[in-house]
């Protein structure tokens, strides 16, 4: 039976933790600290605890890191990751380097339940969720992690359809007893899911990066089917109605494909609809 880990812990997890492991009170920061701002992959690395407080933790939990099983690189640099899950899934994990940018993409999902024509991963289907630990260890075990200037929750799956993991994992990323990154480093994609985007936007701080493709109703239901339930009008309220402080900006996908959604009519469709929003079109 595997056991449950350490690594991927909120604060709010690490306090139960060091109370059932009968430590003093700044016992969860002491954990989170070795969890998040050290470069340790072991219990019995975490030295300020004394023996029988790691022995207390080693019983019940793992660490909680796995490295990528396999690695492939394209000839611009970039190098994707396969990491093996329970059951024999796998995710994919790019590391994306640019310049003075060096980028990760993470995946929220094993396959994804949207099925948008033009993404292979679509073609596979939704086959779980991933834990804020396994969103979190394509992070820390990426070989580049030392490198990494930017985080972008582009990778496999929906993340706001797996939003208690996403947001956990954005809170560990950004709080400051974990790795106190800057939000306005991290970008979260999503084809637009009205049921959790407001909760996104009101519980992080992070980029907003949506999925558009067509500001046409019809054409973008038969390239994204996610808009028949979630109409994209439905979505621009909510965003235009949410108050984006400080560098926090909100950015639309927009893949052109010849003879589909690339006519002067598009283009004026689109500013007509992104009017009242301050965004970029990428």
């Amino acid at each position: 039976m595997e056991r449950d880990k350490l690594f991927g812990k909120d604060i709010n997890e690490l306090i139960s933790v060091a109370r059932d492991n009968g430590m003093p009170g700044f016992g969860a920061r002491q954990i989170a600290d070795w969890l998040y701002k050290k470069e340790i992959f072991s219990i019995d690395e975490m030295t300020n605890l004394s023996k029988r407080m790691r022995e207390g933790l080693s019983a019940r939990f793992d660490y909680g890191l796995s490295a990528p099983v396999k690695e492939t690189v394209s000839g611009d640099g970039t190098k994707k990751y396969l990491f093996r899950m329970l059951g024999d899934k796998y995710i994919e994990t790019a590391f994306i380097p640019d310049r003075d940018r060096a980028t990760v993409c993470v995946s929220t999902q094993v396959g994804c339940g949207m099925g948008c024509l033009f993404c292979m991963t679509g073609k596979q289907g939704f086959q779980g969720d991933l834990s804020s630990n396994e969103i979190l260890n394509q992070f820390r075990s990426l070989p580049e992690f030392n490198r990494l200037t930017n985080i972008v929750y582009m990778g496999m799956g929906e993340p706001l359809n797996n939003i208690e993991a996403t947001l956990k994992s954005l809170d560990i990323l950004t709080a400051e007893w974990g790795y106190g990154w800057s939000p306005t480093r991290i970008t979260v994609s999503t084809v637009g899911i009205k049921q959790t985007i407001k909760r996104f936007l009101e519980e992080s701080k992070c980029h907003l990066a949506v999925s558009l493709h067509s500001p046409f109703d019809n054409e973008r239901a038969e390239l994204m089917p996610i808009q028949k339930s979630n109409k994209i009008k439905d979505i621009l309220e909510i965003i235009a109605a949410h108050e984006f402080g400080g560098q926090r900006r909100v950015s639309f996908e927009y893949i052109l494909l010849k003879g589909v959604n690339d006519t002067p009519a598009h283009i004026k469709e689109l500013a007509r609809i992104l009017n009242k929003i301050r965004c970029r079109i990428n």
